[in-house]
């Protein structure tokens, strides 16, 4: 049966799995993804950046939702992936990311990072700032290496989207801004640098942006920039990162226009800058002495290799999250409060962002929706809504409730505030499910913490029933 239908026991399903039954394996809090529906949407990523531009490159932003099973997807569909930490690279080689198509992000990467980065062969170092610049160059000339790099700049776009994830504002902690030159400055310092190749520049203006409006004025910026920066220095950008951050429908009377609507007004909007802005005959890379090697007839355009860098548009409505209902709490003359076994922890965009969702009560899916209620978490914030006016079917204690859309930054952001353990992950498909990542457990939690009682872990976590599926060793 389809994702999102509902079986003859009333059941909601999911990548034609059964979610109560799902529930009753794995336990919850339970991350479910549909894994047919993930691979649709890369290889609808791929048709639309084919049909709108020769060579276009798609990297999977893995800040979204990263975890082994969609790295594999990612490597194996022939994406490249952005990493901005560390940690994410290194889960990325682990995974077996070819380390030639990771693109390196982060604003504020330290020098072990950097390092990192260079010994594995990192595709890509999107440099955020001066001091980091520097640095890379540094490195890279003591290691023996060269850095190939692209230019993060913000071009003072602010689409409609929460301020907490607008990041092409000139006052932003982001990139080097093309206002008062500062991004020109930037270009030139490393083209001087030594073990540096500048390959282009990066632009990624925010996150849940559903009008392509401001796509299309980042691309228009960045085309600009690009030609100011060969009129200046004679390098013409090679490589343009038009960077993600496309939406998704988040409440059932969303209508977000089609990934493939945004690709091709953002590209297209992208093509017709190039034009305006610049003139032909002008090869992309940086010329010596008026030779470069293939370059282009005088009446003939240079075009740059382009990138997409789609995250939460590829994973966020292919997942769903699992909740048990603890307690059905009315407060008289106000409302009345779900209580469930996650939260915050799992999910924190409501309190972060006041975020949207829209839930369904699972082992009744067919029923009709008896009222609002308040959907709240179980830590110990009255922040902790997951949503504030959830229409649900009389919803009762020890009901399944399913939360939608939470396939991109709910996994990744999750913590263990209040000691609460991460979630599993289930990868759903045609009536199956397999466990891609298992639940934290108590022990998980106290692995660092160098100072506990001998022997004192195991007689808690007997005490406690030892049951793994709800965070028990």
């Amino acid at each position: 049966m389809e994702t999102g239908k509902t079986n003859r026991l009333g059941h909601l399903v999911w990548g034609g799995c059964d979610c109560v039954a799902l529930a009753a394996s794995f336990g919850t809090p339970l991350c479910v993804v549909d894994e047919e529906m993930v691979l649709s949407r890369i290889r609808r990523y791929i048709r639309a950046a084919s049909d709108a531009y020769p060579g276009l490159r798609v990297a999977y932003a893995s800040k979204a939702f990263a975890c082994g099973a969609v790295i594999r997807h990612v490597s194996n569909e022939g994406l490249w992936l952005d990493v901005v930490s560390g940690g994410e690279l290194h889960l990325a080689l682990a995974a077996g990311m070819p380390p030639e198509r990771i693109v390196f992000h982060g604003n504020n990467k330290k020098t072990d990072e950097l390092a990192f980065g260079l010994s594995a062969g990192a595709g890509r170092f999107v440099v955020d700032n001066f001091t980091e610049l520097e640095c890379l160059s540094r490195l890279a000339a003591d290691g023996g290496n060269r850095a190939a790099v692209l230019l993060r700049v913000t071009p003072g776009i602010s689409p409609r989207t929460h301020r907490a994830v607008q990041t092409a504002r000139v006052d932003s902690k982001f990139g080097f801004p093309v206002a008062e030159g500062i991004a020109l400055a930037a270009a030139r310092r490393a083209l001087s640098l030594p073990s540096i190749d500048l390959l282009g520049l990066h632009c990624h203006i925010g996150s849940q942006i559903t009008e392509t409006y401001p796509f299309k004025a980042a691309a228009r910026a960045v085309a600009r920039l690009a030609w100011e920066i060969e009129a200046a220095t004679g390098y013409l950008a090679a490589e343009i990162n038009l960077g993600g951050g496309w939406g998704v429908d988040q409440l059932p009377t969303d209508e977000t226009p089609p990934l493939e609507r945004h690709v091709s007004d953002a590209v297209g909007a992208f093509r017709r800058a190039w034009r305006r802005h610049g003139r032909p005959g002008v090869p992309v890379g940086r010329r010596t002495g008026g030779q470069t090697e293939g370059r282009p007839s005088p009446r003939r355009y240079s075009w740059p290799v382009l990138y997409l860098e789609p995250g939460r548009a590829i994973t966020a409505e292919a997942g769903i999250t699992l909740y048990t209902v603890g307690a059905v709490k009315p407060v008289p003359g106000h409302r009345t409060y779900v209580l469930v076994d996650g939260g915050m922890a799992d999910n924190p965009r409501p309190a972060f962002y006041g975020s949207l969702y829209h839930a369904a009560v699972a082992n009744r899916a067919g029923d009709a929706p008896g009222g609002d209620y308040v959907l709240a978490g179980k830590a110990c914030e009255s922040g902790d809504i997951l949503i504030r006016n959830a229409r649900l079917a009389n919803p009762r204690p020890g009901d399944l409730i399913a939360v939608y859309a939470t396939g991109a930054y709910n996994y990744s952001m999750a913590s263990n505030y209040n000691r609460l353990a991460r979630p599993a992950i289930v990868f759903t498909g045609q009536g199956k499910a397999r466990l891609v990542v298992r639940r934290e457990t108590y022990e998980d939690m106290e692995r660092c913490d160098l100072e506990l009682a001998p022997g004192q872990t195991r007689l808690m976590e007997a005490a406690a029933g030892a049951d793994t599926r709800h965070g028990y060793a």
